[in-house]
């Protein structure tokens, strides 16, 4: 096993590392620029349509999405053009270049108006609306934040997540109350082989690694092969990652505590990482257990997600017996030709050794950073309307559903949605496909739980019951406390700074030795000690004092 290539792939810090060039412009803070084509236009009263009297061109930089053919071409571009008034310019950036792309134009100050679904981080706004690059929307919520203030009011959350530290909010959010993916660290297993051997639903580690152990030797396919693999996964790409498809991201709930952002707060309120606990060493030694035994694929610690969905859609037979995600789009093609994705089920938390069992719950679904205006915009008060009329609730479906009476509809009364409830309207589209329609969630969009959950229960789309029903059952009784959970979290530039160079020196290290105690390069009943020394050394108290400072100014801010 190849050591470098399993860190290469390990966590890698999302912080903004070092400090960049402050960029250089002729604009002011406010960003308005008294020349170029828009800028006369009038913005029309809050709320109405069209946004502006004379039709201006917004610029605007997104990262590209494979599920839509071609944004300039798109329905719901054109729909929406047509209703603000309002021409975008594209600027389509490779998915693979997006952060790359989205530090440069910082860093140059060679901007577009606005940039769209690029994952500005905290830090980045921090220093750059320190800087006067990116512009404090406060005023134009303020003045014009029609559904923003509505958004406000119904998702409490949502404000002090997105408020910076010095009290600014920068960037707008694309909330998505999803209540299935508030618990994204489930395990799906193959079902139908658990009835061709007669096992139940595992409950407890042993009695998984029991199973793992029959996918293994039983033959379960019936294909006379040894080609089973019981047990795989795909390392995590970052501290934050939302593809939580790693081969601890589950299990390790059974040992202790471990969310997909690796810390949390503790019982004494303290900010804390789980991966210093007791309870993760022991982790390590079951997912030792499984690799050594050969009930874990050996390319697990290696693998990419799109290589986990072939081993969940090998043609022909099942060879694929777990695996980790939020969805069983990380083992098989949602609707697709083999249909195999229906017959990988969630299994619930387990019960460790020592009586844990817990799910990871994640309340703060406010994905933030998705909208900012740049001091390059000739209109800013166009462009915030803009952003404020996509989270309209009729604009959000249309920007990720379709066309309204083609591709999803308002419900009828007497329409049952997923929750029980009436519902609100009735998906008929099918998720992922690529399409020419909507924005396919790219662009900001308002999806609490009352519109989430408000979809009709429908037996011909089933996915949205099926995950609803999964988490409400399996995981939602064993979720962890809410005062466990440490909400995002809003850093100054200086602190931004040393956490940089700290989260990666910490995150690197720790996914080393993670994957060296798994295979058995490293064995944990010599070098645990001296893992931990060495994180000791790399500051870790350090870098949790900074959280722990920002967590307090949060505290203080809720209060008032």
């Amino acid at each position: 096993m190849n050591i470098k290539r399993i860190v290469s792939i390990g966590l890698a810090s999302a912080m903004l590392v070092g400090v960049l060039s402050a960029c250089g412009n002729d604009e002011n803070n406010n960003g308005a620029s008294s020349t170029g084509a828009g800028a006369s236009s009038k913005v029309t009263e809050a709320g109405t349509f069209p946004i502006v009297d004379e039709k201006i061109t917004l610029r605007v930089m997104t990262g590209a999405n494979t599920a839509v053919e071609d944004f300039k071409t798109n329905e719901f571009t054109k729909y929406f053009e047509e209703k603000t008034n309002i021409h975008v310019e594209w600027e389509i950036v490779p998915i693979s270049m997006v952060t790359e792309k989205l530090n440069l134009a910082l860093a140059s100050g060679e901007l577009p108006d606005v940039i769209m679904s690029m994952d500005v981080t905290p830090e980045q706004q921090a220093l750059y609306g320190q800087q006067g690059v990116i512009l404090p929307l406060n005023d134009y919520i303020e003045k014009y934040g029609v559904n923003t203030k509505k958004m406000f009011e119904e998702s409490p959350l949502i404000k002090p997540t997105i408020m910076s530290a010095d009290g600014n909010i920068y960037a707008l959010p694309a909330p998505n109350e999803c209540y299935h993916c508030s618990s994204r660290q489930k395990l799906w297993i193959y079902e139908p082989w658990l009835k061709e051997l007669g096992l139940e639903m595992p409950e407890t580690t042993e009695q998984f690694y029991e199973v793992l152990k029959a996918f293994k030797t039983k033959d379960p396919n019936k294909n006379g092969k040894a080609d089973e693999i019981p047990f795989s996964g795909a390392p995590q790409i970052s501290q934050t990652s939302l593809v939580t498809t790693s081969v601890e991201n589950f299990l390790m709930n059974a040992f202790t505590y471990a969310p997909y952002n690796r810390m949390y707060i503790n019982d004494e309120d303290k900010v804390t990482v789980p991966f210093v606990q007791d309870g993760w060493k022991e982790g390590l030694a079951f997912l030792n257990k499984l690799y050594s035994e050969g009930l874990m694929d050996p390319q697990a610690l290696t693998r990419d997600a799109a290589q986990l969905v072939q081993l969940g859609e090998n043609p022909d037979v099942a060879i694929l017996g777990a695996a980790s995600g939020p969805n069983m789009s990380v083992v098989s093609q949602l609707f697709g030709a083999s249909g195999r994705w229906k017959d990988y089920v969630a299994v619930p938390p387990l019960k460790g050794p020592g009586g844990v069992q817990l799910a990871q719950y994640d309340p703060y679904q406010v994905a933030p950073g998705k909208f900012v205006i740049t001091n390059k915009a000739k209109n800013p008060e166009a462009a915030f309307r803009f952003a404020d009329a996509l989270y309209d609730r009729e604009t959000t479906l249309r920007s990720t559903v379709g066309e309204l009476g083609v591709d999803w509809k308002w419900a009828e009364t007497g329409d049952i949605g997923l929750d029980g409830n009436q519902a609100v309207y009735k998906d008929m589209s099918h998720f992922g496909v690529t399409q020419n329609k909507h924005w396919s969630q790219t662009g900001i969009t308002y999806r609490p739980n009352s519109l989430r959950l408000g979809a009709v229960a429908d037996p011909e789309n089933p996915l949205e019951a099926m995950l609803y029903n999964e988490t409400k059952n399996k995981y939602a009784p064993f979720r962890a406390d809410i005062k466990n959970i440490l909400p995002p979290l809003s850093l100054t530039v200086d602190q931004s700074q040393e956490v940089a160079d700290l989260s990666k020196t910490i995150y690197d290290y720790t996914n080393e030795m993670m994957a060296r105690f798994i295979i058995g390069d490293a064995r944990l009943d010599k070098e645990w000690d001296k893992y931990i020394s060495t994180l000791e050394g790399m500051n870790l108290a350090r870098y949790l004092e900074i959280y722990q400072e920002a967590y307090e100014v949060r505290k203080a801010a809720a209060a008032q």
